[in-house]
Formats: structure tokens, sequence, C-alpha cells
């Protein structure tokens, strides 16, 4: 809890108390002598290989203790427009702590915003949803088409090193961690930071962003406190800035929700509903086929593996991506990594701790509540054919949507054969996913939202 000091104790208390994966959103509180229930329960979490210990787990898999003045230097490097070429964005700009460091659009908004975070925000549109940055030391690979991988399945560790699209291939496989190879891409993608007015390559990029790290006194006397070549007057290097970024990324790791708690014998950590909506989870509802638990998913509720699921495919009416297909409106997904065609519409399972905070859902935000993206998984070719993004999405999404039927040709197995729940089964199973995968924590993040920036440039705004 101490590389939280930014964050209210006091806020978080008064969370707990309230019951936020509790009473607030899973409705009544349930007895820790419903003993039925709970056997039941706990003997599932154990078949499925789930202990509720994973976070525990995170400065053994990292083989130190988090550096809690890199991960500061690394909050303020996040939250500063002096990463983005452009002028105008940070990885705040899309990593929004006011929405778990996740995103507060269907599709992200890059460059040329408007300077806002939050729903009010404008700009041309990027291609996909940005994911959250919310426990990602354990994703043993990175992006919505898996783009960025470990290629031992182990994130905390390089023996087979890391593999990211060209220019960069494997030639990041030195670092410490595939967080620390991650943070050297965001700078240099010109429709998120770095814009389309400055020349030349992915390097070149990188050593502007570290000329003008070195021209600014302030960070480099922040610099100075964490780098011993800093200290001797040697210059801020890209390695150092991405390790900071990491160290930061690495501290938001909040895989403490009801569901670890109960896995950990607190059962009343869970409600009556939210157990039920467990079983189901786990169970007849099959979510656990794809949204894993064991092994390399490292109890991230995903599998890390690209499937087709079917999501309608919405076009922005202004972006500064290029789409794929005839018409450029469609998005192929891992196709785009791997020129594989079998590969087409493939899109990474989502991790879906912390997935109440949301404001939409899936790799382009189609839909924006979490009982439509429930239902979705439940009946997708009725969801996908009856799909309308009129009321579901924002205006400049609205437009037509690109072709369904390639998409559900190549649907799932695992998907093609509808699950029927009752009423009171699926508002269980929503109240699981919804409140039971919640760590409280992550409701007050916008703690971390810098006073100023370093470099002293005007802070984007969040709403």
């Amino acid at each position: 809890m101490n590389r939280f000091s930014n964050i209210s104790l006091a806020l978080v208390a008064y969370a707990v108390c309230l019951g936020f994966g509790g009473t607030l959103l899973g409705g009544e509180k349930s007895s820790p002598s419903d003993d039925s229930l709970n056997q039941k329960l706990t003997q599932v979490l154990q078949e499925a290989g789930f202990t509720g210990l994973i976070e525990s787990t995170l400065e053994q898999r990292l083989g130190r203790a988090v550096d809690e003045n890199l991960a500061d230097l690394g909050r303020n490097l996040f939250f500063d427009k002096i990463l983005g070429l452009n002028g105008d964005n940070a990885c705040a700009g899309c990593h929004s702590p006011t929405r778990g460091f996740g995103d507060t659009q269907s599709i992200a908004i890059g460059i040329d915003n408007n300077n806002l975070v939050g729903p009010n925000r404008q700009g041309p549109r990027n291609q996909r949803r940005t994911p959250t940055v919310v426990n990602t030391a354990f994703y043993p690979n990175q992006m919505w088409n898996s783009r960025f991988v470990a290629l031992s399945g182990d994130p905390f560790e390089n023996s087979l090193g890391f593999l990211f699209p060209a220019p960069e291939a494997d030639s990041l496989s030195y670092l410490p961690n595939l967080l620390t190879a991650q943070a050297f891409i965001p700078p240099t993608e010109r429709i998120e930071m770095a814009g389309f007015d400055f020349p030349g390559t992915s390097h070149d990029i990188r050593a502007e962003v570290v000329r003008r790290l070195n021209e600014s006194k302030p960070y480099r006397k922040l610099f100075r406190k964490r780098f011993q070549e800093v200290k001797d007057e040697g210059a801020i290097t890209y390695d150092m800035l991405a390790a900071a970024i990491a160290e930061f990324q690495i501290s938001l790791t909040l895989a403490n929700a009801p569901i670890d708690e109960f896995a950990r014998g607190d059962h009343g950590a869970l409600t009556r509903n939210e157990k039920k909506g467990a079983l189901l989870f786990f169970g007849k509802a099959k979510c656990v086929s794809c949204h894993a638990v064991s092994g390399l998913s490292n109890e991230m509720f995903s599998d890390f593996t690209p499937h087709v699921i079917g999501v309608p495919q919405i076009v922005p009416a202004n972006t500064n991506a290029t789409f794929d297909g005839p018409g450029q409106i469609e998005d192929f997904g891992l196709e785009q990594f791997t020129g594989n065609s079998a590969d087409r519409y493939k899109f990474r399972t989502s991790p879906i701790r912390n997935v109440a905070l949301q404001p939409t859902f899936f790799h382009n935000g189609a839909f924006t509540t979490l009982e439509d993206a429930v239902r979705h998984h439940l009946n997708v070719r009725k969801s996908a054919k009856n799909y309308s993004p009129v009321g579901k999405v924002a205006a400049d999404l609205s437009g037509p949507t690109a072709p369904i039927e390639p998409v559900l040709d190549l649907l799932d197995e695992k998907l093609q054969k509808p699950i029927k729940l009752s009423d009171a089964e699926f508002e269980q199973l929503v109240a699981f996913v919804r409140g039971g995968l919640l760590d409280p924590r992550a409701l007050f993040l916008s703690d971390l939202i810098p006073n100023k920036l370093v470099s002293g440039q005007d802070p984007l705004e969040f709403e």
C-alpha cells in the first residue's frame, strides 16, 4: 500500500466501508455462514487455480522492491506533454486515472485534441480503445493485437526476448521486463503523441524526446536524484525514461478485489449475488474459458490469446489512422502484426480486473454498458446482427458500420453456441464482474494527477 502514498488512505477506507465490490455494487452483503455457497465457490476457485495472491508476488517476480522514487519520476513523465512531440498529448491523455488508467472514449483520441480528458474529449480518433495500464506488470503480451510480447510468456524476464513490430522487432530484448521495453513505443506513435511534423525514424523521435528532457533543468534535477550518471553531469537517456515510466506502471498493481479476499478465506468479501455470479462465471456461462485465471494468465482474467468474438465494426467519421479492407473501414486485428489472413479480426481477450471503471467495452468500445457487453458474449450472432451504434456511442462513431458477416464467418468456436441464463442469473453474473473484480483502490487514482507539470507546460484538463 505504501507505493500509493499519493492516494488518500481515508478515501480508500471510505470506499471499503461503503462496500465497493460488496454492498454498493453487488447487493446485500453475504453472511460468512452461507456454508454451502462458500464451499462450492472455494472448490471452483481451487480447481481453476485461482489463489487471490497474485499481487503479493509482485516484488518476488520483479526480483526487488518497487522503487518509490523512480515510480514517482515516472508518474510525472506519464502526465507530461514533454514526451509528445506534437505538444498536445501525454500518456495520461489516453490512459486516464479517472477511468482506472484506461480510456475515456470508445476509440482513443490522441494528437490534435482539445486538451480535455473525459467524455468531452475531441479530435481525430485512432483505431482502437486504449487499454488500461493497471496490473500490466503481469501481462505476458500487450495491446489489442498482442503485438508487444514476452516470448517466454513471462513478462518479468527476457530469456527469450521481447518481440515488437518493426522497426524495433527484438532489439529491446536487453531490457529487464516487458513493461520497460513497451515504454519505448508510445512517444514514437505518430497518431498518439508524436504527430506528423517531426521528420525521422522512431529512433530520431526518441532522441528528440530525451534532448528536450536534457534541456529541462527541473527534469535534470529529478533524474539526478535517481541516476548517478546524471548526477555526474551525464545525459538523461531513453533507457532511464523507460525505466521510470515502467516503474510507475509496475506500481499500479491493483489486484486485491473481493474475489481475491474470498479466495484467501474471507467469505464475507463477496455478496451472495456476487458468489452466485462467480459460480456462473467459472461454470455455466463459460466466461473463464477465455477470461482465464491460471498459468500464464497470472490471475488477470484473460488467456492473453487472440479470438474472433464478433464485435461490430464501428467507423470513426474523423480519424488519423489507416483502417483495413477495401474501403478502409475495417480493423483486421492480429493480422496487422502477423500478416496471416487466418488471424483476421482476432483480438486478445481483455483482462477484466476493475472492468467496472470502463465506460466502453471491447477493442473499439462498440458497447457502452457492461450489461450489453455481457449479453454480447452470451449470444454473439444475435447481438452483432441487431447492433446499431446510434445511442450507444458518440455521434462521430454512429455512422454506418463496417460489414459484420465476414467477422461472424470467423467466429471463435467457443462462442458459436448461445448460452441461456435466466434474468436472475444474468444479474448475478454482472454483479460479480462489476463488483467482485473491482479493487477499491482503483476508485481514487485521480489523486495521482500532478498539481503541475515538471516541464512547465499547460497540463491536460481531467473531467
